[in-house]
């Protein structure tokens, strides 16, 4: 079993080799709940307007990471929070489509923002005390290759390791705490983490975490390595009906409750829309998770 885990890559050069197509736990997400919503994403990756609170998820995220990067005595709710206004700035320097999502003519509409994602933050420290903490990793890129060719690959919030040597794996959502669908979405990737990190290591992670920062719920659970046999069985099935999918275009739509935020309805057939001429199958990678996609 070919195996590897890196750092957060750089951005690839031209001239870099094509990056192998792979399954991301957003991606088969994606697959799972609509194959046509796959397609728009990984195949035709047509864009889509992010909102300001999958942006502010985003931030958070970012301030929560350069948390643990401080001495540990300085893991202060007063310090995370400082560290807002200047993430902001240096994530969107890049990224114009989010700065356009705050009207100029709108006196403090940022600062209100910002202000709503100090309260995450301040949830946060009402779930844990950072200072007790030293993760392993935070937004720890990952990739692993099944023995049936199946190519993993994700993003880790955050890995913690006990001096035992048991293994947490930690994901923030910066939303509450979900009702049935949202949960099985939500542990269905820290399942696919499970699997890559069991793999890479030879140790089934002790306990999967949630922490839920709208309103500061945290959900655990602990998987055992005969239920991650069989999820390991699920993401190579779903690879392979991907893969039939690709071959021939045929990605159906599933339409569900979900369908209302989806940003491709005039494109979808079950809203009356036409999807554009199938591209044929993507390259580079379609497995590519985006920074919104970790954010939630």
């Amino acid at each position: 079993m070919s195996q590897t885990a890196t750092t957060d890559p750089q951005p690839e050069a031209s001239s870099a080799p094509r990056r192998r197509p792979a399954l991301s736990p957003s991606r088969a997400s994606d697959f799972k709940q609509c194959p046509l919503l796959y397609r728009f994403r990984a195949v035709d990756r047509l864009p889509e307007v992010p909102t300001k609170a999958q942006v502010r998820g985003t931030l958070v995220h970012s301030v929560l990471e350069k948390l643990f990067a401080l001495p540990t005595a300085e893991r202060l709710p007063e310090r995370a929070k400082e560290l807002l206004a200047p993430s902001w700035t240096e994530m969107s320097a890049d990224r114009p489509e989010w700065t356009a999502l705050f009207d100029d003519d709108e006196q403090g509409e940022v600062e209100n923002w910002l202000g709503s994602a100090a309260k995450l933050v301040d949830n946060y420290f009402e779930l844990e005390d950072p200072r007790r903490l030293e993760p392993e990793a935070c937004e720890q890129h990952i990739e692993l290759e099944l023995d049936s060719g199946v190519l993993l690959r994700g993003y880790v919030d955050r890995i913690d390791v006990a001096p035992t040597g048991e293994i947490r794996v930690v994901d923030y959502k910066t939303g509450a705490a979900p009702r049935q669908i949202g949960e099985a979405k939500a542990m269905f990737q820290m399942k696919f983490y499970a699997v890559v990190l069991w793999r890479l290591r030879g140790v089934v992670p002790r306990q999967l975490k949630l922490m839920y920062l709208t309103d500061g719920q945290a959900l655990t659970y602990a998987p055992d390595e005969a239920e991650l046999r069989r999820f390991e069985r699920t993401l190579e099935a779903i690879w392979q009906a991907i893969l039939r999918a690709g071959k021939t275009g045929d990605f159906r739509p599933n339409q569900s409750k979900l369908c209302g935020w989806c940003d491709h309805q005039a494109r979808c057939p079950e809203f009356g829309g036409t999807p554009p001429d199938y591209p044929g199958w993507p390259e580079p990678d379609p497995g590519e998770e985006s920074p919104l996609d970790r954010a939630d």
